[in-house]
């Protein structure tokens, strides 16, 4: 009997499946779309910012959670930390391809919120 190719399980661990609890594309999915996550791929798209920089160009973020989110986001392969070995420490953050292709989807959503959000919030 042939299975079809949207149930081969070689097939649905290739591509991942946000809907079962276990996958780990949830993380992934947790980390680019939280507040923070979102703020920092799109802040990221203009180019490399030293950790200084993202912090005041995402206002509001605290240090300790920039630095969580910059490193959940490097884990997932969407940014790239270079640090250089001066005094006081230098270290810079860009997008990696990947991410890239992220901050472009979490713009667009970003944008149509903006775009819409006199429709969306109820005085």
């Amino acid at each position: 009997m042939d299975v079809p190719a949207s149930n081969r399980l070689a097939d649905r661990m290739q591509r991942g499946d946000v809907f079962a609890p276990r996958c780990p594309s949830r993380e992934v999915l947790k980390h680019v779309t939280s507040t923070w996550g979102v703020l920092i791929l799109i802040g990221l798209r203009g180019g490399t910012l030293r950790f200084s920089e993202l912090r005041r160009k995402v206002a509001g973020v605290s240090e300790r959670m920039l630095a969580q989110t910059l490193q959940q986001l490097e884990g997932d392969g969407l940014l790239v930390r270079r640090s250089y070995p001066v005094v006081p420490p230098h270290v810079e953050y860009s997008l990696t391809p990947l991410g890239e292709e992220a901050a472009v989807r979490v713009e667009a959503l970003t944008d149509w919120i903006e775009d819409r959000l006199p429709s969306l919030v109820k005085t």
